[in-house]
């Protein structure tokens, strides 16, 4: 792959932005994803008033994430064959009635752990069907050398939305009102809902048929991706980070509740781990260097590793928080550099099916991270597990760092 010509810094992000397609795309997003959060803290609050389960938080994070395995390799093989923005379309209307639903028996007060698992499996299953067709939409909506400010902005959003959101969870909470948490989030699907339907594809987006059935097809990206030093290599890291570091955040009540009982720490402490995820974001959307991006991808275990050893050791709150604020940037570089990466690397009919293997992992792990996490913790407390999750991450970025110039060269970078 020859090195490839990027808008850089700020006028990367103002050339994204002025193409009205990306731009109706990313006013919806921002909305979506606000509400996304605002819910996804409100869930989890429930489920830990009414269990103090850390093993429910774990179940509860597995329903909504693990789908990503079973659904999304054969959702990414027909993103690879289908119109993505139709598929977008109507996995976004059916996201919204699912919010409704949460919404209407939330205000009847029939919300118990075990339909709160039902509604977590339904909503898991519709996003793992829609995140391969959403991600491999995005070249379509933006041209090629505002691709990587395209997917920064993209983060931009979604680490803005996970700071902003857990803070309005936070205090519609405190007063006392889950129910009004998940209208919020059915609103703002209304809005995605609308300017989806605003965007406006020149041509239909379209790719190279592929022969055999989906399963072939599906064998076909798992190949390719195992066969390919460099995107092997990111996608094993991406596994480790997301099996041993992401699922504090599906654990979050029961960390916060190392500091304290009230919603409003859990709340806080959510919005620290999103604030380092939105500076890191928007400190990557100045970098312009494919080659840097895969560097700090294959690097940041090493980072993540030591933040999260920390805030799992230490009993002062503050220094927790900064420790969270260093997962959340780490985070956030981590998924910026590896799906910018894979944007790049990959030809054009197999990016639905590699978006979907980095959706599986990106979701899918941390699922059984969070479950397995959850239920040690119920037996011997949140700490060790987490110190355990640290270490691993640590050696293992360790390993694959050393072997980084081979990597770069097979990336063409």
């Amino acid at each position: 792959m020859g090195r490839i010509t990027m808008q850089k810094g700020w006028h990367g992000v103002r050339a994204a932005l002025s193409e009205a397609n990306y731009r109706n795309f990313t006013i919806g997003n921002v909305f979506s994803l606000v509400g996304t959060w605002v819910q996804r803290v409100a869930l989890g609050w429930l489920v830990w008033e009414l269990t103090g389960s850390g093993a429910w938080l774990g179940a509860v994070a597995f329903a909504d994430l693990f789908p990503m395995v079973l659904v999304t390799p054969l959702a990414g093989a027909m993103a690879d064959r289908s119109e993505r923005l139709r598929v977008t379309r109507i996995s976004q209307a059916l996201l919204m009635v699912h919010a409704g639903l949460l919404t209407i028996l939330s205000a009847l007060g029939l919300l118990n752990p075990g339909l709160v698992l039902v509604l977590a499996l339904v909503g898991g299953i519709i996003t793992a069907f829609n995140q391969p067709f959403r991600m491999a939409l995005l070249p379509s909506l933006v041209e090629r050398p505002n691709l990587i400010s395209a997917v920064a902005i993209n983060s931009v959003v979604f680490n803005v939305a996970r700071f902003v959101g857990p803070a309005i969870a936070g205090l519609v909470i405190a007063k006392g009102s889950l129910t009004l948490a998940f209208a919020i989030n059915l609103g703002t699907f209304a809005v995605f809902s609308w300017t989806l339907a605003r965007i406006r594809l020149v041509s239909v987006e379209t790719t190279r048929s592929a022969n055999g059935g989906l399963i072939t097809s599906v064998v076909e990206g798992w190949r390719y991706a195992a066969g390919h030093v460099g995107l092997g290599a990111m996608f094993l890291t991406l596994t480790v980070v997301s099996l041993c570091i992401r699922p504090i955040l599906e654990l979050m009540p029961s960390y916060a509740a190392l500091f304290g009982p009230d919603a409003s720490k859990f709340a806080f402490m959510t919005s620290v781990i999103g604030l380092g995820a939105l500076v890191g974001a928007l400190w990557l959307s100045r970098q312009a260097d494919p080659a840097a991006l895969a560097k700090m991808s294959l690097s940041n275990g090493l980072l993540m590793g030591a933040a999260l050893f920390v805030a799992s050791v230490v009993h002062q709150e503050l220094l927790g928080l900064v420790a969270l604020f260093v997962v959340g940037f780490g985070m956030v570089l981590s998924g910026i550099a590896s799906q910018t990466v894979i944007q790049l690397a990959v030809p054009d009919h197999l990016r639905g099916r590699m978006l979907a293997l980095h959706s599986m992992i990106f979701r899918g792990a941390p699922a059984l991270g969070a479950l397995v996490i959850g239920a040690l913790s119920d037996l011997t407390g949140l700490r060790g597990p987490l110190v355990a999750g640290a270490a691993v991450t640590f050696a293992f970025s360790g390993i694959v760092y050393s072997r980084r110039k081979l990597i770069l060269k097979s990336l063409g970078l």
